[in-house]
């Protein structure tokens, strides 16, 4: 009886694993369209698919895909709704690769403000099926699908410093403060490897023309050259006596260009390994490199606040530049060779005239230091990422902003834009790299705490017994207030605690972070109950006197109206 029963339980799962994978596919290859459409809808598909440990959420984005223009031209308003389902699974994907359970919270805050019949009866049935507790936004607060974000990659343990884009605009290189260089699937955001080998921070990385090799430069003073296929680090290229700070490849693969701190410009075979000759004339530590297309001109940008070009061939000073105030971070040239674009730490982006070296026109809007700048293969727009945690894209041609692309919660390090000028990837202090869409462009005592670091946040519970509090070092501790001793600890978020609050009847506590999350923690147990992750640190928090519904209030100014589902009342 029970090999009958274990054998019937196998069927089944193999049946739901067939079901899953193929039956979208069978649906559009069999014409029976308004199923496939009706299939993707379905919340209980989607969530059963994104949990099975054979597909997961990448797998049910690429089942969007399979009409083609024939099909979506007949079905616009179908396929309209199938494009936001998919765009918000997209935003979605680095929350819910993470946590599973928050599915129903990301799309709940990402689709109600879609108001369409299909979409709306999609959220019903959310909140009709999930058994688990999960905070529902009352309110809609997350990035809605689109708009100009697409995708964001995590999985840095430190800042981005730089990203990179090959020339088939297929994968993203991002390097960062952790030691590492990433390479990443563009079209789905999958982590495709990590190279390992440098001793310090990576500060820069470029690619090869032909997409076969990446260039790292690194705090430990040296330029790794990598297989972009295998992840094989080909050899190192030492000289530098200081961090290298920035690198660029000649159009033709031939040579590598690197700038440091030790004020010189470094010029290398690509082939062999060899130094061909150094740069001297910087005053001080150089930030930022690049290389005409016609491989025939370096130009070099300093914290002597001056851009330099030299020849590539004779190592000859051609001439300098001068007009900023203060350091410039980073230089980029349009593919005709004719201009040069800078970014400082005066906050301006400016434009020169690179035959003359004549000042053309400055840029300016930022709030903090321009750290990086890239410009559109049709020469057209300006891309610059800046300390004030934005992104801006500019008319190359006129000088006007055209719009600014938030979403970062710290500093933007790094931009890149894709060869068709469709995309801008940018990477920064907060740990991730984000895709945009160019195109369209939130004292009775004192209790020896015991945090290691500082404490942001204190509550008590009603009855008074009871005392919480939050830290930098990302825990929350619960206290017996009569005694000063701790009862226990709360573990989960992964960064500075910087709010809390109880509810009424002291049975749970809500935290909100500088980690872009709200946690809903049982405060008997110490069990973490429900988590919401926004796209900003979460300043505040407070909860209502129901004990379930929550407001808090996040770093770009959103406040976000959450309530919890299934709390087991």
């Amino acid at each position: 009886m029970k090999q009958i029963e274990k054998k019937s339980s196998a069927q089944k799962l193999y049946k739901q694993k067939i079901r899953l994978g193929r039956y979208p596919y069978s649906l559009v290859n069999s014409g029976q369209y308004e199923k496939y459409y009706h299939i993707l809808t379905d919340y209980q598909f989607i969530s059963a698919k994104i949990n099975h440990p054979e597909f997961g959420i990448q797998a049910l984005i690429e089942d969007y895909d399979l009409l083609d223009a024939t099909q979506t031209e007949i079905h616009p308003d179908q396929i309209k709704t199938l494009q936001y389902i998919q765009s918000a699974l997209r935003l979605s994907a680095h929350i819910v690769t993470q946590d599973k359970q928050q599915l129903p919270s990301q799309l709940w805050g990402r689709l109600q403000a879609i108001h369409t019949p299909e979409i709306k009866q999609l959220l019903q049935q959310i909140s009709q099926i999930q058994t688990y507790p999960w905070l529902r936004p009352l309110t809609p607060g997350l990035t809605p699908p689109g708009g100009c974000l697409l995708l964001t990659l995590t999985g840095h343990s430190r800042s981005v410093n730089v990203v990179a884009v090959t020339a088939d605009s297929k994968r993203v290189i991002s390097s960062s403060g952790d030691g590492t260089v990433k390479v990443w699937n563009l079209e789905t955001g999958e982590e495709k490897f990590t190279l390992t080998g440098h001793s310090g921070s990576v500060n820069a990385v470029a690619v090869t023309a032909d997409s076969e090799r990446v260039i790292s430069g690194s705090n430990d003073r040296t330029v790794k050259v990598w297989n972009l296929e295998t992840g094989e680090e080909k050899f190192t290229l030492t000289g530098h006596s200081g961090s290298v700070n920035a690198v660029a490849v000649t159009v033709d693969s031939e040579r590598v260009i690197s700038g440091s701190d030790d004020r010189t410009v470094k010029v290398w075979n690509l082939t062999t390994g060899k130094e061909l000759f150094t740069f001297t004339g910087h005053s001080s530590l150089v930030e930022a490199v690049a290389v005409t297309t016609d491989c025939q001109r370096v130009i070099s940008g300093s914290d002597d606040n001056t851009v330099k070009v030299w020849n590539l061939t004779t190592g000859e000073e051609l001439f300098i530049s001068t007009g900023h105030m203060i350091s410039i971070n980073a230089i980029a040239f349009t593919t005709d060779g004719k201009r040069v674009i800078s970014g400082s730490d005066d906050n301006t982006v400016k434009v020169w005239n690179l035959e003359t070296g004549e000042e053309l026109f400055t840029l300016k809007g930022h709030s903090g230091l321009v750290n990086a700048v890239a410009v559109t293969n049709d020469g057209k727009r300006v891309i610059s990422g800046s300390d004030d945690n934005t992104v801006k894209v500019w008319n190359l041609e006129t000088g006007e902003e055209l719009f600014t692309l938030k979403g970062h919660s710290s500093l933007v390090k790094a931009v890149a834009v894709t060869a068709d000028g469709k995309q801008v990837i940018s990477g920064s202090h907060d740990n991730t790299v984000k895709v945009w869409n160019l195109e369209t462009g939130e004292d009775n005592f004192t209790v020896p705490t015991d945090h290691s670091s500082l404490v942001n946040a204190v509550a008590v519970t009603a009855d008074g017994q009871r005392l919480i509090s939050g830290s930098g070092d990302g825990a929350v501790k619960v206290w017996n207030l009569e005694t000063g001793k701790e009862i226990f600890r709360l573990t989960g978020h992964r960064s500075s605690v910087y709010a809390l609050a109880v509810t009424a009847d002291g049975q749970r506590l809500i935290s909100s972070s500088d980690d872009n999350t709200v946690k809903v923690w049982n405060l008997e147990t110490g069990e973490e109950i429900a988590t919401f992750t926004g796209e900003y640190p979460i300043n505040s928090c407070a909860v209502a006197p129901d004990g379930l519904t929550i407001v808090a209030g996040d770093d770009s100014g959103m406040v976000h109206f959450l309530k919890l589902e299934n709390a087991g009342e």
